[in-house]
């Protein structure tokens, strides 16, 4: 069984320490995918830390390996090495040039959304207006698809993400959100989104973070609910985890250069607040999903399917054929 983290965070500098990486992988994840920056990051500093997390990973090649398909997946887990691979949180990284969506999947990024809560020249973010996809936004989605990226809804406002939906030629992710339904929160996704997100054969992967989940240092059993909400509105093959842990290193300053503001990217007004930092789900929450999943009725096959099987099966679709190595 491959488990698969769809989306976490380490500190946004070239120097970013790997050992949260190695305490995921200990806990028995076989894949993750690693921000490397978003809508709040110039690109001097992506690509900064782009190099450096290429350089860990190649420094250190007996724990760790970049990988872009499926069957590289495999091999490292047979290796007993962590896979992974690189996300951009918001389309702001691509410079508005359709272009840039395959210099990064050559870079390692394999999963983009396109605005990180607040609008842009792409789309809308989930905490701004009610803003679709622009005219450049449907190109963008026609690049992400052309290069092979796992095109991410996450952090993007209901009206692009139906948007996004409706013009992708292959399955579409939330990578870190859950159900609006159960947490009234505007990161998450209502159930028209989730059923639109299963349409295409997607998958919705249930994200740690206690704002998002609604409980103060979340566990397991907290994760697990959103699953079986999901699992049960739009079958378990729709349904995945995506931890969404935010590392800190106290030692490594990340702040986004030029004036960076916090209150724009996380809004008073969207609930967040500077004095109630956000708490996550720790590493080791891994091996404690499936037995909370079993205690809500899932069967063993289904619990692999959400652990990782979905993930794998929409990435086979969407990085096959991408003039990376492509699956036997």
């Amino acid at each position: 069984m491959i488990n698969w983290d769809a989306h976490i965070c380490l500190p946004q500098h070239p120097q970013a320490d790997f050992t949260p990486v190695a305490q995921l992988h200990a806990a028995g994840v076989n894949y993750v995918s690693l921000n490397v920056g978003g809508d709040m990051n110039p690109v001097s500093q992506v690509m900064s830390v782009i190099a450096g997390y290429r350089a860990t990973i190649a420094a250190e090649p007996e724990r760790f390996v970049l990988v872009s398909s499926v069957d590289d997946i495999i091999q490292a887990a047979a290796d007993g090495k962590m896979a992974i691979t690189f996300d951009l949180e918001g389309s702001m990284p691509l410079l508005d040039q359709t272009d840039m969506v395959a210099l990064y999947a050559q870079l390692g990024v394999r999963q983009i959304h396109f605005a990180y809560n607040r609008d842009n020249s792409v789309a809308g973010g989930c905490h701004e207006g009610a803003r679709g996809l622009t005219a450049l936004g449907e190109r963008m989605v026609q690049a992400v698809n052309d290069a092979g990226l796992l095109m991410d809804c996450s952090h993007t406002s209901v009206r692009s993400t139906l948007d996004i939906m409706a013009a992708s030629s292959k399955p579409v992710i939330f990578s870190h959100a859950n159900a609006y339904t159960l947490v009234r929160h505007g990161r998450n996704a209502t159930d028209e989104q989730i059923l639109a997100c299963a349409g295409t054969g997607g998958v919705v992967c249930v994200s740690g973070l206690s704002w998002f989940l609604g409980k103060e240092n979340p566990g397991a059993a907290d994760l697990a609910r959103h699953v079986a909400y999901i699992a049960e509105l739009a079958g378990v093959a729709h349904v995945g985890i995506g931890t969404d842990i935010c590392f800190q290193q106290k030692d490594l300053d990340d702040t986004p250069p030029g004036g960076f503001d916090p209150s724009h990217w996380w809004p008073a007004s969207a609930g967040y607040r500077a004095d109630s930092p956000p708490t996550f789900t720790p590493p080791t929450v891994w091996r404690a999903i499936a037995p909370e999943l079993r205690k809500l009725g899932m069967s063993v096959n289904e619990i692999e399917m959400v652990m990782g099987r979905n993930m794998m099966r929409v990435a086979q679709q969407v990085w096959c054929g991408t003039g990376a190595h492509e699956p036997a």
